[in-house]
């Protein structure tokens, strides 16, 4: 059987939502890591953090440390989600509603420590079985 193709579209300039609680709620993608090609699910990428994710009100100093990233950072990512529709070995097409990543520190640890909303699971055969652990679910 031949291996599935994870073709993406998360390219320079494309907007993704970042599923995780290090404080980024939209990032911007600025290079794809170690491809030529556009980046799907399980490549890592390069983003800025283009809006912070609100924490209401009252600010207090716990929740303020509690931010790990702030508008204007440049951080690595892993695409967990993509909008284009791919085919999987067993003949199976899946496609998400939306773009979605995961902020990683350079050693490739997420910087969260939760994950909302479900990642894709050819994560497995990308070995980032630390962020399919934090996932409620891979589909």
């Amino acid at each position: 059987m031949f291996p599935s193709r994870v073709l993406g579209m998360v390219q320079l300039k494309s907007m993704l939502t970042c599923i995780d609680n290090s404080g980024a709620a939209l990032v911007e993608c600025v290079m794809v890591l170690k491809r030529k090609k556009p980046a799907g699910i399980g490549d890592k990428i390069v983003v800025v953090i283009q809006k912070q994710r609100s924490l209401g009100q009252d600010l207090s100093a716990t929740a303020q440390a509690a931010v790990k990233v702030r508008r204007g950072d440049v951080c690595h990512a892993v695409v967990v989600r993509t909008k284009k529709k791919y085919s999987r070995p067993d003949g199976s097409y899946i496609r998400f509603d939306d773009n979605a990543c995961v902020l990683v520190n350079k050693a490739g640890d997420p910087l969260g420590t939760r994950l909302s909303g479900v990642v894709g699971e050819e994560l497995k055969r990308k070995n980032w079985s630390k962020i399919l652990s934090l996932a409620p679910m891979n589909v």
